[in-house]
């Protein structure tokens, strides 16, 4: 076996091995497993396949999926796997994000602090609806440059094609957001959840942040505490809750949830980066009661933008 693609293949039956003892999706684990597998037995070294047809060509590759081979992506170019990272609470975006060409310690950080994101798939996705604009020093040359390393990363996105025929499935709502966030946190509280030991900010090494995965629909979530340099200065780790989302159209999507600490919303939890959406929804369905602890079956309404 290639030694590169026996470090792929150890990686991603890692990424194996911690859904299967954070209790996530079985068909999810078995993803993982079959990749590793089918790279064992591969031939070709995965840098080779990569440099000559990109993403697309391992995709192409029998139980390569996009998202597999966006963790593949992520070993090739940064020598680690963002997926891998998420699921041992070690995520540093600061860190991250300084992999991209002319983004500095200080850009990062305000990347961080104004977009709300914590992974590639996150970046990108807010890059391609235009929230890039909202950072202060991005100017059309950087802007320019992070979006080449993005397209020659992971490839060109397209916008989506709206059509009778092609409808783009919706992005989970609001009401489910904050449903998740209320389920996590009261399964945490009441020590419901497998726990996992981050390496980051974790100094004894022992086993404190909690991890639910759970099915909605055609979506899969994963929520955990944000295990952030700045949550940890701030002493809100155990405030702040991160949901990451996707489907099997390969849909991604990060939320940040926070008690809201001024403002209208002041002691409600509000999603970063949509508080304004936040607020309509709050306004419009005032028969709802403390949804930081009450978890109710209602049907999806409000829509977010991600």
């Amino acid at each position: 076996m290639l030694s590169f693609n026996h470090e792929v293949a150890k990686n991603l039956r890692k990424i194996s091995f911690l859904l299967k003892e954070q209790h996530a999706n079985p068909f999810r684990c078995q993803a993982y497993l079959k990749a590793a597998i089918t790279i064992e037995a591969l031939p070709q070294d995965l840098r080779q396949i990569f440099k000559n047809s990109g993403t697309k060509g391992l995709t192409q590759l029998p139980n390569i999926g996009v998202g597999i081979a966006r963790s593949i992506n992520d070993y090739i170019t940064m020598g680690h796997m963002t997926r891998l990272d998420n699921l041992r609470g070690n995520t540093n975006p600061i860190d991250l994000f300084q992999v991209i060409p002319t983004l500095g310690r200080e850009m990062a950080q305000r990347i961080h602090n104004t977009l709300h994101v914590d992974t590639l798939e996150a970046f990108e996705n807010a890059i391609f609806e235009g929230q890039l604009d909202n950072v202060k020093g991005i100017g059309v040359k950087r802007k320019k440059a992070i979006e080449a390393w993005f397209a020659q990363c992971f490839g060109t996105r397209q916008l989506p094609i709206t059509t009778h025929q092609q409808p783009i499935e919706a992005k989970p709502s609001i009401e489910l957001i904050f449903n998740l966030d209320a389920q996590y946190r009261k399964k945490a509280k009441a020590r419901e959840l497998p726990l996992i030991t981050p390496k980051r900010f974790n100094p004894s090494n022992q086993p404190w942040l909690p991890v639910m995965h759970i099915n909605k629909g055609n979506w899969h979530f994963t929520a955990m505490y944000s295990n952030t340099q700045r949550a940890h200065k701030l002493n809100l780790t155990l405030d702040w809750v991160l949901i990451f989302c996707y489907n099997e159209h390969h849909q991604e999507s990060q939320y940040t949830l926070v008690t809201e600490t001024h403002g209208p919303l002041r002691g409600k939890r509000v999603i970063r980066g949509q508080e304004a959406a936040c607020e309509v929804f709050y306004n419009t369905r005032n028969d709802i009661k403390n949804l930081n602890t009450d978890i109710e079956k209602t049907p999806v309404t409000a829509k977010i933008n991600t």
